[in-house]
């Protein structure tokens, strides 16, 4: 398997400050759209975002990047930290968890071809 056969899931698990529930819904989704729209340049890394308050103390949030292009996922997450997001600050990064698709599987070929 060549390296871009290689498909990277990042799990970010994020929490809202006191900052961010004070704003209307309104201003936050302009704010969000704004720093996702700035972000998310080009197509190499696409993103979903999925809501855990209900289910978690830890995290309120999670956003999913999925690329099978790390640097591009880098630059997406630089342009995040740069945002309001993260500057005044809105969200706090709880933990980072990247990972390899069926990484397993790869392992398991590369061995059998060795």
């Amino acid at each position: 398997m060549s390296q871009t056969d290689v498909s990277y899931t990042v799990f970010m698990l994020l929490r809202t400050t006191p900052a961010w529930l004070r704003l209307t819904r309104e201003r936050r989704n302009a704010i969000a759209g704004h720093a996702f729209e700035t972000a998310m340049k080009g197509d190499a890394v696409t993103m979903s975002y999925h809501d855990a308050e209900a289910f978690s103390g830890r995290a309120t949030d999670v956003a999913v990047f999925r690329t099978i292009d790390l640097y591009a996922y880098y630059a997406v997450v630089e342009r995040l930290r740069d945002s309001a997001l993260f500057t005044e600050p809105y969200f706090e990064v709880v933990d980072i968890i990247p990972t390899i698709e069926e990484g397993y599987r790869r392992f398991e070929a590369d061995e059998a071809r060795s």
